[in-house]
């Protein structure tokens, strides 16, 4: 059997998130205090006992998703299941950078400064109130796409998340989305609704944030993966790390290709795929883009128990 291990994106974090692996595992709590010297602040206390809203600021919720994603990863490795047990890694925007951490490209204090600086970037790149990002549901990526460019109209706007069939983001100017909501509904969409996000990540108003992420990158260490990662740039595998690199800054712009990240992955003979960390978003998004793998959500020691087992069964 083969399997992948995928990392969760923005909008899985909860107050209390990896605190039970912290309680567990000491390789688990490690992660955590490694992210709070990193950081250079406590940000562990706001995980486990701050306000949901403070959690969910971009520039906190993308470190901490991270260091939960790794705090479920040391816990696996503590129970002798290992990063090369998959064949793949990849991670959902931010969770690329958790899937390196997790296959030894980038270090865990690395990873989370890079994340700080993501966060802080994406936020300050376009003043609150000016972009917008939207799911249009039951319309498939090129339609999605089409109603994108209609809505446009000068402005920004563009398919930003390809997350599934029935599922696409959309992302841009603020008036460009909502045009495009009411174009997308006449269009046949099952749904389509704004999403409570504090800046319209994955399209071109994303620009000065990856300006940015280009000068930080430029100052990290990358390892080869110890295996490929799937990039959502790219939707296929990749494992050179000045490569990496640039994918890295091409993604704050570009796409999460999802959909077709996963069935390139079927492609290979991928038939499990092991989401890692907070929430069960990637699971539900796999199962419907391909019947032909499952899913097993790892976020807490009864998860990394049940996953070790299922390895060793």
């Amino acid at each position: 059997m083969s399997r992948a291990f995928v990392f969760p994106g923005q909008g899985a974090q909860t107050i209390g998130m990896g605190r039970d692996l912290a309680e567990a595992y000491p390789a688990a709590r490690a992660v955590f205090d490694e992210v709070d010297e990193a950081l250079g602040e406590k940000l562990s206390a706001l995980i486990w006992e701050g306000a949901q809203d403070d959690l969910t600021l971009t520039q906190n919720a993308q470190p901490a998703l991270m260091a939960t994603s790794m705090a479920a990863m040391r816990a696996l490795e503590a129970e002798g299941v290992s990063v090369t047990d998959a064949a793949f890694v990849a991670g959902h925007s931010l969770g690329e950078y958790s899937a390196l951490a997790a296959a030894g490209a980038l270090s865990v204090a690395d990873a989370a400064r890079l994340l700080r600086i993501r966060g802080a970037a994406m936020q300050e790149a376009v003043p609150v109130g000016v972009g917008a990002m939207a799911a249009l549901l039951g319309l498939d990526f090129e339609a999605a796409r089409a109603v994108a460019d209609e809505a446009a109209q000068g402005e920004v706007c563009q398919a930003a998340n390809d997350n599934d069939p029935g599922q696409v983001v959309v992302s841009g100017h603020k008036a460009a989305v909502e045009r495009a909501v009411e174009i997308a509904k006449g269009k046949g969409a099952k749904r389509a609704v704004m999403l409570p996000v504090s800046a319209p990540f994955h399209c071109a108003l994303m620009q000065p944030a990856a300006e940015r992420m280009q000068a930080a990158l430029a100052e990290v260490a990358i390892a080869a993966p110890k295996v490929p990662l799937v990039a959502n740039v790219r939707a296929e595998a990749v494992g050179d790390p000045d490569t990496i690199r640039a994918l890295l800054v091409e993604q704050v712009t570009g796409s999460v290709r999802w959909r077709e990240s996963v069935m390139w992955m079927a492609g290979q003979g991928v038939t499990e795929i092991w989401e890692i960390g907070a929430g069960k978003a990637l699971s539900g998004m796999v199962r419907r883009i391909t019947r032909d793998i499952t899913c097993r959500a790892v976020g807490g020691p009864e998860d990394v128990t049940a996953a070790k087992e299922s390895l060793n069964g």
